[in-house]
């Protein structure tokens, strides 16, 4: 695989590795120039010096993200004078950084947020309301489109990145996929282009949370819970799927729950187009995907991805809803890879007892390490997930046979052992029975032999 990995495999895509632009809960480490004084990677001068418009509401900006209580703020600002009311020539942010309020990442972050937020109000139609979250690739805010007075987010491509084709592409690509896509249980694309410097894709805006959040607050869900969100998840794969586009991303952070309880598969950043035969030459040998999530076939860069790579990304993920751990879990992203290669899936149900034998078949069909073995497609899951709802049996997915078990029971069977001689006064009907019998079980336990060597070769 020629492409590099986060260091986390839950938080990005193998193809996402840029850093993010979350806040910086850990507080990081302060860089020291030869004078003791922080500074800023990417600003020169002193910290303080910065965009125009920055200083003046960093106040607000240290204020509302929580940094700084108002107190704090005030006894900041207290020391931009001297006791004379003179200006000591520190600006609020070196006094902040000095003091331990805030780290010179996290004001490079913020004036980041600033300066994307101050240029992204020229989007022409929308109004910006507030950032909903960044990751490795775009800033996503929640916006007001003016001409019909709705809510709707806004994905907004850094400006560093609109000199690069390959973001560019990747950025109009997903737009262009999500357009062609309309369902109730996927995100709703509005519009893509261009305004100024910056890039954009205009989205349906789902006011919720998503189901990794759940599992963070919940440890894990029942089966009662999951299985009627993961079917509706199983509803939108069958329809992009039928359009002709497999996701190659599901995980539970690409997953929305909407407050009226309704499920949206969010972030088509990694589709492709089944037919996009170009697009898999140039990607074949590479890993797309999130590490925790990836199908095999994947994580060998294979250039036949089908629909069942999707369907594995979703077992992978019901896996993790419902017992609060994920599949193969590992040391590194590599680690984590190599386990979905060569290392067997501890069954669902022997993590959590609650969980129904039934229930359990159908996670481990989905995630058959053999693409021949999984679910052929999202159609064939929903028709078993229906059928799990009525309590009925199963279509496709059913118990694993364990035929190391067989082959012992074979072994110890007595039809394998020594046959003793029969009475001489036995009569001949009863002898025929006994023969017929110790033939019939014989039959049987070679065919079990049989069916086991087969297995093993």
């Amino acid at each position: 695989m020629t492409d590099p990995v986060p260091s986390n495999p839950d938080q990005e895509s193998l193809a996402d590795t840029q850093p993010t632009a979350s806040s910086d809960s850990s507080g990081g480490s302060n860089a020291t120039g030869s004078s003791g004084t922080p500074t800023m990677s990417g600003i020169t001068g002193n910290p303080g010096a910065s965009t125009f418009g920055f200083e003046t509401m960093l106040g607000k900006l240290v204020l509302d993200t929580g940094l700084v209580t108002p107190d704090e703020l005030n006894e900041c600002n207290s020391l931009l004078q001297d006791s004379q009311g003179n200006a000591t020539g520190h600006t609020l942010a070196d006094i902040l950084i000095n003091h331990q309020y805030m780290t010179s990442r996290q004001l490079h972050r913020l004036q980041a947020d600033f300066d994307t937020r101050k240029s992204t109000q020229k989007i022409q139609g929308y109004r910006m309301i507030r950032k909903l979250g960044a990751g490795a690739m775009a800033t996503v805010f929640l916006a007001q489109q003016e001409s019909l007075d709705r809510p709707v987010a806004i994905k907004v491509l850094p400006k560093k990145y609109s000199e690069n084709e390959d973001f560019l592409q990747r950025f109009y690509k997903e737009g262009r996929a999500a357009a062609k896509l309309n369902h109730p249980n996927i995100v709703q694309a509005y519009d893509v282009g261009k305004s100024g410097e910056y890039h954009y894709f205009v989205m349906e805006y789902v006011d919720g949370k998503t189901v990794y959040d759940q599992i963070i607050e919940q440890k894990r869900l029942s089966e009662k819970i999951a299985l009627p969100m993961i079917r509706q998840v199983a509803e939108a794969l069958k329809h992009a799927h039928q359009r002709g586009f497999i996701h190659r991303d599901i995980k539970p952070k690409n997953i929305m729950i909407a407050k009226d309880g309704s499920i949206k598969l969010a972030d088509l950043g990694l589709a492709r187009a089944l037919d996009d035969l170009e697009a898999a030459e140039a990607e074949a040998g590479r890993a797309y995907g999130t590490p925790y999530y990836i199908s095999p076939e994947q994580i060998r860069g294979k250039k036949n991805i089908t629909p069942a790579a999707d369907i594995y990304g979703l077992g992978a993920t019901l896996y993790h809803m419902v017992t609060g751990n994920v599949p193969f879990p590992g040391k590194n992203p590599s680690d984590v890879m190599h386990r979905h290669l060569k290392q067997e899936l501890v069954p669902p149900d022997h993590v959590n007892a609650t969980l129904s034998p039934e229930f359990s078949q159908i996670i481990e069909m989905m995630m058959a390490k053999d693409v021949s073995q999984r679910y052929h497609s999202a159609t064939d899951l929903i028709e078993d997930l229906d059928a799990l709802s009525r309590g009925e049996p199963l279509h496709f997915a059913q118990p694993a046979l364990d035929f190391a078990k067989l082959a012992q029971v074979a072994k110890t069977s007595p039809a394998s052992a020594p046959m003793q001689k029969a009475p001489t006064k036995q009569s001949n009907s009863s002898i025929s029975t006994a023969w017929l019998m110790m033939l019939v079980g014989s039959i049987i336990v070679n065919l079990i032999l049989i069916v086991v060597m087969i297995v093993s070769s």
